[in-house]
């Protein structure tokens, strides 16, 4: 029998069939076990900075969605300029933000997921956020606040670094990093989990690049890192949690913005 070629065996990635070949009274869910938590657990004196809620946020125009979809592009050059609080706010609202909650392990969010599993962990590297120290810092959406992890020196030209010298990434006023937990999605699809999540991720990006029309920002998804560079720099573990995507964000050049406003 021939081996599939290494193209044949990605290709298949892409591709529904493995879910033809998995057991599915043998998951998590079919075997009564619970599900993982739908976010990760942190301690209870954690520092945690309070973000403005959906209609409460200032200063975030209004933009039909035809003129967001029309403009959405990918954008690499930035200005100095610092997002607010709460345009910052707006992006997580719009890229994870809780709109339901279910019970202990289920929420709608803003952004689909497969099964409402939402895989995913949104980190964040700030640089230029008023009122955000800067460092490292990771979205709670249940909460919707954001818990600081760390501060970093260098982070700029290290995490350039660990997305293969792409300089634009350190040059965001703040650049999202996405995460993924599979156990989470594992617990319901099994092996066909692992599709749907990049899939998830997909769907959480755009988001992003809508939203950033929104504020006069711009955003670019960045898919090529090195993987075990970037985990180290989140500090996680490479194998239960691991990074899966970024993308910095930044205000852009002022006739851009204006043509933006114009727009609306």
């Amino acid at each position: 029998m021939t081996q599939p070629t290494p193209l044949e065996q990605y290709r298949f990635f892409l591709k529904d069939t493995i879910r033809r070949t998995i057991d599915f009274s043998q998951t998590g869910q079919s075997r009564g076990v619970a599900p993982p938590p739908i976010e990760k657990p942190f301690a209870s004196d954690a520092r945690r900075v309070g973000l403005a809620r959906p209609g409460a946020w200032q200063g975030i125009a209004p933009i039909d969605l035809a003129t967001a979809v029309a403009r959405r592009k990918s954008r690499r050059s930035f200005q100095r300029e610092a997002l607010t609080l709460d345009e910052l706010a707006f992006l997580l609202w719009a890229t994870q933000g809780v709109r339901e909650r279910i019970d202990r392990f289920t929420a709608l969010r803003t952004v689909p997921s497969a099964g409402a599993r939402h895989a995913l962990e949104t980190y964040l590297c700030a640089f230029r956020v008023a009122g955000l120290d800067a460092g490292f810092y990771r979205y709670l959406p249940l909460e919707h606040e954001l818990l600081f992890l760390f501060e970093e020196d260098r982070a700029a030209e290290k995490i350039a670094e660990a997305a293969l010298g792409q300089s634009f990434v350190g040059r965001s006023a703040v650049t999202f990093l996405w995460t993924a937990v599979p156990s989470r999605m594992e617990w319901r699809y099994d092996l066909a989990a692992h599709k749907v999540i990049a899939v998830d991720a997909g769907h959480v990006c755009q988001n992003l690049y809508l939203a950033c029309e929104a504020i006069g920002a711009g955003t670019c998804a960045v898919a090529a890192y090195d993987q075990q560079r970037m985990d180290r720099l989140l500090r996680v573990d490479g194998s239960d949690e691991f990074t899966i995507y970024l993308a910095p964000v930044g205000k852009v050049e002022a006739k851009r913005r204006a043509d933006m406003a114009g727009a609306v």
